[in-house]
């Protein structure tokens, strides 16, 4: 039904997307280096948790909504760019943080735990323009169903996702300890890091696409 270019090309977005420094990496990782792997991976259910709402609604036509009513995508669009745009501020200025130099925090219940990764990963901009503007570019009207097209390719996502924020966990506390003992690393990684977000930040600002909804 989905086309394997189009899973691919999914693939290759979902990656790029869950490398790129943001709020769920920075609060995984601090999760995990302050609290242990246990709580990092409940953390992640939350997320992940997160993406199934972003997918549940991407799938009942979420998408058409945003070109039905364009002003409401540009919103978003915009309120997101700003966001990015914070992000890299705080990552670039003079004493600026870094995923991998996590504040401490204190320790919190499972329920809590996988709350927090939920809230995080809903008031994620990345995602939700992911799912907004480019997950619907994906989908093929030709091929058949439209809403299960978008659920696999949604599927496809979540798993890339999850699996390398799960490697993420795992890495956590070795990655955080190599930037220490390596502060020259450690800047360099906060300058890539903050030019990526204001990169991303700048061309979604610029975009003038509206999201691309196929209808069956």
């Amino acid at each position: 039904m989905v086309e394997a270019g189009a899973l691919l090309g999914m693939a290759l977005v979902a990656v790029g997307i869950v490398l790129t420094p943001g709020p769920n990496m920075v609060y995984l990782v601090s999760r995990s280096v302050t609290q242990g792997r246990r709580a990092g991976f409940i953390s992640l259910l939350g997320v992940a948790a997160g993406f199934g709402v972003y997918l549940t609604a991407a799938v009942a036509g979420l998408a058409t909504v945003f070109v039905l009513v364009p002003v409401l995508y540009t919103a978003v669009k915009l309120a997101g760019a700003a966001y990015l745009l914070w992000l890299a501020w705080r990552t670039l200025r003079p004493g600026g943080g870094s995923p991998f130099t996590p504040a401490p925090m204190p320790p919190e219940r499972p329920r809590r735990l996988f709350t927090m990764g939920l809230v995080t990963n809903l008031l994620n901009p990345k995602i939700a323009i992911l799912y907004v503007s480019l997950l619907p570019q994906f989908v093929q009207p030709q091929r058949g169903n439209v809403a299960m097209q978008s659920l696999l390719l949604g599927l496809t996502q979540i798993s890339i996702a999850v699996l390398v924020n799960g490697l993420i966990v795992l890495t956590a506390g070795a990655l955080a300890g190599f930037f220490a003992r390596r502060p020259s690393w450690l800047r360099v990684q906060r300058w890539v890091m903050g030019s990526v977000l204001g990169a991303l930040a700048v061309r979604i600002a610029a975009d003038r696409s509206r999201a691309a909804v196929a209808t069956p």
